[in-house]
């Protein structure tokens, strides 16, 4: 998401100015004027500085997935039923149980009721309805066809909860399995290799390296343990600031695409998310520029973002769709291919769709086969521990037996 700065005259004539974040100029502008500022200069600007905390919305949760599938399920058969739009909002508000969407519908029914269209009501609330959504419903509302657009939105959040859905059963295995040795860590070091430390110091023995190693690592943890848990929470609190930021968000979004193991799932899930959203806009009758713009955010990777958006700025320049596809250096051949054809033929939402299909079966597969890839280091994790381990301890027992025979 761009940071914008715009000056412009509010309805009484008062000059105003200030920031407004959107995924494009266009975008920034439409949500200008639906907030009643008419904009006349906008440039685009750098974020502030991500050390400042909104304590807000650091306590307010993001609006489940199944709650807006719910939503939209429910508004489509009511506007497919022919209940009046405002009717049927205020039906939905009094029955929300999402205290967050149910305090935005209230808002979003009163902006209706001072005659304002449902697009730019919800567009006031990006922290809920968000610009895919908001577009995909202006589409609906200016072909008449507001209930498909609202069809096609359940299947796509339908879609998105299901493949989270799998990501976290795949995942819950390696966390379980990690954890508890970060668990067994923390015990031995506190209350096991101490033990023996007392018990070897008494017998006055030579130890072995893996020994004397094992005991430095129990000290330090025992006596710095306190530091070690500052210099933790000091190592998260800069990595988090760092990827707010946008040269470090983008390095980071790009360092996920290529880790060992999770990236090709990951680079992957991204290209299907973005043949989907990217179909379903052209299909909705979004312009294509805009279509990228949002495809390009809703796949909230800052450096795929970053690169989609230069293939939107390329493809306004007057240059083809499949060569700023092959130039961004993004996207598999599979989707390149099917991006040249479907130019060609005029019938790239049918085939980006077909991609989105492929790629989803693929990274269900790839999940399914997680664990299994993952088992083998997690394995050599746990038999390196436990080697270490037996070393430290039963190599200076087996010296004191021997010294005792002796």
């Amino acid at each position: 998401m761009s940071v914008f700065h715009y000056q412009g005259r509010s309805l009484d004539g008062s000059k105003v100015s200030g920031q407004i974040e959107a995924a494009t100029l266009e975008l920034a502008s439409e949500s200008l004027i639906a907030k009643g500022v008419i904009p006349t200069e906008i440039k685009p600007g750098k974020k502030s500085a991500g050390l400042d905390f909104d304590l807000s919305s650091l306590f307010t949760p993001a609006i489940p997935l199944e709650v807006l599938v719910i939503f939209c399920r429910q508004m489509y058969s009511l506007t497919k039923a022919g209940v009046p739009l405002l009717r049927a909002m205020r039906g939905l508000t009094q029955n929300c149980e999402n205290k967050q969407l149910k305090q935005a519908l209230e808002e979003v029914t009163t902006e209706l009721t001072n005659g304002r269209s449902l697009s730019a009501a919800m567009q006031l609330h990006p922290k809920v309805f968000s610009s895919l959504f908001v577009s995909m419903l202006s589409v609906g509302e200016n072909t008449g066809r507001l209930d498909e657009a609202l069809l096609q939105l359940a299947k796509y959040y339908e879609q998105e909860l299901e493949t989270r859905k799998r990501i976290k059963t795949a995942m819950r295995y390696p966390t379980f399995v990690i954890s508890f040795i970060v668990l067994a860590m923390f015990v031995l070091n506190v209350k096991v290799i101490p033990q023996f430390s007392s018990m070897f110091a008494r017998f006055g023995v030579d130890l072995p390296l893996p020994t004397r190693i094992l005991m430095a690592t129990s000290n330090f943890f025992v006596n710095y343990w306190p530091l070690m848990l500052a210099v933790a929470f000091a190592l998260l609190f800069a990595f988090r600031a760092w990827v707010k930021t946008e040269k470090g968000r983008e390095k980071w979004d790009k360092f996920r695409l290529r880790m060992p193991i999770f990236g090709s799932v990951v680079n992957r899930a991204q290209l299907g998310r973005f043949s989907r959203t990217f179909s379903l806009m052209l299909k909705a009758g979004v312009p294509l520029n805009q279509s990228l713009a949002l495809s390009a955010e809703a796949l909230q990777n800052q450096f795929l973002e970053n690169r989609l958006l230069e293939m939107k700025s390329s493809i306004e320049s007057g240059s083809s769709i499949s060569n700023t596809a092959i130039a961004s250096g993004i996207f598999t051949p599979l989707v390149i291919q099917m991006i040249s054809v479907g130019e060609e033929t005029g019938r790239i939402d049918e085939l980006l769709e077909e991609v989105a299909d492929f790629y989803e079966r693929e990274v269900d597969y790839d999940l399914k086969t997680l664990t299994a890839r993952i088992e083998p280091f997690l394995l050599v994790v746990v038999a390196g521990m436990v080697l270490i381990l037996a070393l430290g301890i039963f190599l200076p027992m087996w010296g004191m037996l021997d010294a005792i025979k002796g």
